[in-house]
């Protein structure tokens, strides 16, 4: 039995019986704590989130996330090193957040699509944010400026990407001594069955194969739509109550550390730091918040004052990147049922964190420029309010519309250079 799991259930509940202590010790400084953390989901994560998250259930119902998927699969061996199904991963963890990816690697494993390492490679970089948290969340409830989703999504999604590419890397030398067989089953299902028997030339094209997936997922699904709404609806009234638990939760958690005198010495640890790297230390108690969970640190970082907005914006990027201990520890419970390792996915989101953060100091100037850009000066001007608006949708749309364009380029262009060495190879072996 490794040290890990001999030790972590001692540990855990000694560490939640002195949070019972501290926080029976501090009842009224908790209470508030717990409301303030029930405010924040209530006024902000509940109008902004639930209506996107019925419209990704329908998505995935539709075979939309599917179709994604299977244009993404020529992707994955050249880049980052995971076979063909590691597109269909990185489409839904996408659309729907942390810790999908970790479930959908994890079952790939139970289903010998993948190895340990290729799982590692797998999670350590389709475990980010889904695009509504980011936009809605994010960009129009906390920092009251969706212009700045540009930014946010450019530089999380593009820390995504760097993260793969280094990732494949990752375990080169102990991949041959990997034997975890990876023949895949049937029971996975169709969806995932991205390579056939058929020659190259009697393939259908990548379009038509995206299209048979999107197909088959709504067959397979089955469901109509009055049926797929009712679904969609409960169980993202299901994921939204988990949220706002866990908001509340560390809420209470950060109230009993501080009045315990712990988050003292981590502020002051952090706010030295970030005056070692030039950047403001106001920061401080978004990076810290953070640290314990995401909506909280991105909502600290909204509401930094004395820090600029540019910094702000980097701030949020490596909240949303590094993802919490809470996601942390949702990931960790997945992989301890399999033999993927904890470790490789800590390093890959700190990383992460640092990657993004340095990204959104590096493409503000050309996305923003020196103010607000022209191209957002009519959203820029519409006062939020806690709801579904044009202004949002619009903006989702167009963010949405720019990182499919992006992976759709990625994908012929990795289908065409596939195609042109295939043709290189046969006319050298003639």
């Amino acid at each position: 039995m490794s040290l890990y799991r001999r030790y972590s259930l001692p540990l855990l509940i000694l560490a939640l019986l002195s949070l019972f202590v501290l926080m029976a010790a501090h009842p009224q400084s908790s209470l508030n704590a717990g409301l303030r953390g029930l405010a924040i989901w209530w006024d902000v994560l509940f109008p902004s989130l639930f209506p996107f998250f019925v419209i990704s259930e329908l998505l995935l119902g539709f075979g939309i996330v599917h179709f994604i998927g299977a244009l993404l699969d020529p992707l994955m061996q050249p880049l980052f090193r995971v076979p063909g199904c590691g597109g269909f991963v990185a489409a839904v963890s996408c659309a729907s957040g942390y810790p999908i990816g970790a479930k959908l690697t994890a079952k790939l494993w139970e289903q010998k699509w993948i190895t340990r390492i290729e799982g590692e490679r797998l999670v350590a970089f389709t475990t980010s944010s889904d695009p509504i948290f980011l936009i809605g969340a994010v960009s129009v409830g906390f920092f009251h400026q969706p212009e700045i989703a540009l930014v946010l999504g450019a530089a999380h999604y593009g820390g995504v990407l760097l993260i793969g590419l280094l990732m494949r890397f990752h375990g080169s030398r102990s991949e041959n001594a990997d034997i975890h067989s990876r023949q895949p089953k049937p029971a996975f299902g169709s969806i995932l069955e991205v390579k056939t028997k058929a020659s190259p030339a009697q393939r259908p094209g990548q379009m038509r194969q995206a299209l048979y997936a999107m197909h088959a997922a709504r067959l397979e699904d089955g469901r109509p739509f009055g049926e797929l709404l009712r679904q969609a609806i409960t169980s993202s009234l299901r994921l939204i109550i988990v949220v706002g638990g866990l908001v509340v939760f560390f809420c209470v958690i950060l109230e009993a550390l501080t009045n315990s005198g712990l988050m003292s010495g981590l502020r002051l640890i952090t706010a030295g730091l970030l005056t070692a790297c030039g950047l403001p230390p106001t920061l401080t108690e978004s990076i810290v918040g953070g640290i314990f969970e995401v909506t909280l640190g991105a909502q600290a970082a909204g509401e930094a004052t004395g820090a600029a907005l540019p910094f702000k914006v980097a701030a949020a990027a490596f909240i949303l990147s590094w993802g919490g201990l809470s996601v942390h520890a949702q990931v960790a419970s997945i992989l301890n049922m399999t033999n993927l390792r904890y470790m490789p996915f800590l390093l890959a989101r700190a990383a992460h964190g640092v990657i993004s953060a340095m990204l959104a100091l590096l493409l503000w100037r050309p996305l923003m420029g020196q103010g607000s850009s022209p191209v957002f000066h009519p959203i820029y001007d519409i006062a939020w309010s806690p709801g579904f608006s044009s202004a949002m949708l619009l903006q989702s749309l167009l963010f949405l519309a720019c990182l499919l364009a992006g992976m759709l380029t990625l994908s012929c262009l990795s289908v065409g250079t596939s195609h042109l060495f295939a043709r290189l190879r046969r006319t050298y072996r003639q």
